[in-house]
C-alpha cells in the first residue's frame, strides 16, 4: 500500500477538485470530477456520492479506480492515486457531504440528494506526483 506523502495533505484542506476513474462493466473506462477528502489516519481518500449513480454501481462491480487531482494554484503540481475502493458505506456519509459542502461552497450542500449519500474509501495502492517543491 503506498501513502500520500504529507507535502500533498494540504490539498484535502482546499477546493481541489479530482476526477475519479471508474470502470463501466465493458472495460470503458468512467471519469466523474468530484470533492475529495483524504482521512489521514486511516490512509484512505474518500469520495462521497450517491448510491444510484454511476461511478458507485461502477466500484460495486469492480473495485479499481483512480484519482487525480491539480493543486488549485499550480497545475503544474498534482497527485495522482490509484487504488481500490475497499468499503462503499452510508455510515457517516450525510455529516461528510456537509463537511464537505463548507469546504468546497462555503455553505450548505447545493444539490438535492436524491437517493442514499455512500462513501468511497479508496486504498492507494500507487501514488504519482509531480510539482512537490515544499
Amino acid at each position: 500500500m503506498a501513502e500520500i506523502p504529507e507535502s500533498f495533505h494540504g490539498l484535502f484542506e482546499r477546493k481541489t477538485f479530482a476526477h475519479v476513474v471508474t470502470m463501466f462493466p465493458n472495460g470503458m473506462p468512467h471519469v466523474s470530477p468530484v470533492w475529495v477528502d483524504y482521512d489521514v489516519e486511516d490512509n484512505r481518500l474518500l469520495v462521497n456520492t450517491e448510491q444510484h449513480r454511476q461511478k458507485t454501481r461502477n466500484v460495486e462491480r469492480n473495485p479499481a479506480v483512480a484519482a487525480s487531482m491539480l493543486d488549485p494554484d499550480d497545475p503544474y503540481r498534482y497527485l495522482s492515486v490509484s487504488g481500490e475502493v475497499e468499503e462503499v458505506t452510508t455510515e457517516g456519509a450525510r455529516e461528510h457531504i456537509a463537511a464537505l459542502s463548507q469546504r468546497y461552497v462555503g455553505g450548505e450542500y447545493p444539490g438535492e440528494i436524491v437517493t442514499e449519500r455512500v462513501l468511497l474509501r479508496i486504498r492507494p495502492e500507487r501514488v504519482f506526483t509531480s510539482g512537490d517543491n515544499e
